[in-house]
């Protein structure tokens, strides 16, 4: 046979064993952006996960296994119309969806994971970024404190599983609430970054603090986030980790997992093209989470209510100092954390 036929030969066989077989266990999205058209969640104490659905036509949910290949023959759930519906699990694990629809394909998981002992433990997966890819799900995780994970929750970050734990709180709150550590196999990494006072318990004067004093305190510190050495050196470590393959799945926390760790997400989002809009929505989310760990203290001592949220001035005032400084994120990133912006994008992107 010539030469030229068999190689279109072997292109064509290789086209059909895709379209037949292997890439019908490929996590993919396709079509249109369904970003808030169709979304998972679970509740942290009933455990029982929803599905909400926001498109007209039939639709259909996949699982898949470890290795998060989809599993194409038998749909979990499926549906004809919009509306919530519940899914029925015989174990509470951490799981990757592939939706399908006549008006695309996207890969879903919870956004919020149902972790008892911790308010603000989220996914980055899932975001699209300006070229049309999106965040790998299951990859990289943000967090508040991880000191009261209850049995449950160690079951569930082992199912992911976790490998990696960055800290980026204090030394003398590492020592007195002490992360509790999934398993063996996963590598906790402190990295405290401490700029200006982060937690009432730092000691400074309640009685002589106001709301205004409050913010502007916060807007220091954020500006201190990103310009300060010692904390430079703790987030070019962190990206260090990120880089490599072996760290990962990995999760990065701080006390309330919204100043240190937003910055912290602000720049791992930025170093894979999400949008700003995008990323300062996700900033400011962990007001919607946070909501029931400091309501009581905030409650009692009003003025503090600054130092408990997270306000778009914060961490705008952290992207101004960078660009006033280094000129973009992109060169901040590359030039200043060592940051290699292609390979994060080899890692990280659908």
């Amino acid at each position: 046979m010539n030469r030229k036929y068999i190689s279109l030969y072997i292109v064509i066989l290789a086209t059909l064993l895709i379209s037949c077989g292997m890439d019908k266990k490929q996590l993919r999205y396709e079509g249109e952006d369904l970003t808030g058209q169709v979304s998972l969640s679970r509740d942290k104490k009933s455990k029982q996960a929803e599905l909400t659905v926001n498109l007209p036509g039939d639709w259909q949910l996949y699982g898949t296994d470890t290795n998060r290949e989809v599993d194409r023959d038998k749909a979990v759930i499926s549906g004809m119309r919009p509306g919530k519906y519940p899914l029925a699990y015989t174990d509470v694990t951490y799981q990757v969806y592939q939706f399908t629809s006549p008006q695309g394909e996207a890969v879903i998981a919870e956004r919020q994971l149902p972790i008892e002992g911790s308010y603000n433990f989220r996914e980055l997966g899932g975001f699209r970024t300006k070229d049309g890819k999106y965040t790998r799900w299951g990859m990289v995780f943000r967090s508040d404190d991880l000191m009261h994970l209850t049995g449950s929750d160690i079951h569930y970050l082992n199912s992911i599983p976790l490998r990696t734990i960055v800290d980026f709180r204090s030394e003398s709150k590492i020592q007195a609430s002490p992360d509790k550590i999934p398993s063996g196999d996963t590598r906790y990494v402190p990295l405290s970054i401490t700029p200006g006072n982060l937690t009432l318990s730092s000691g400074f004067d309640l009685a002589g603090l106001t709301e205004q004093a409050a913010d502007s305190m916060m807007r220091a510190v954020n500006r201190q986030l990103a310009t300060d050495e010692a904390s430079i050196q703790q987030y070019k470590t962190f990206f260090a980790l990120l880089q490599n393959r072996e760290s990962l799945p990995l999760v990065f926390h701080c006390t309330a997992g919204k100043d240190r760790t937003g910055f912290g997400a602000y720049l791992f989002l930025s170093s894979l093209g999400v949008d700003q809009e995008v990323i300062m929505k996700d900033y400011l989310a962990s007001n919607h989470y946070l909501a029931g760990k400091y309501s009581d203290l905030i409650r009692q001592y009003p003025f503090v209510k600054p130092l408990m949220e997270v306000r778009q001035a914060y961490l705008q005032n952290a992207i101004d100092s960078i660009n006033e400084s280094y000129g973009s994120v992109d060169t901040y990133l590359e030039n200043v954390l060592d940051v290699d912006l292609k390979r994060m994008k080899e890692i990280y992107l659908y």
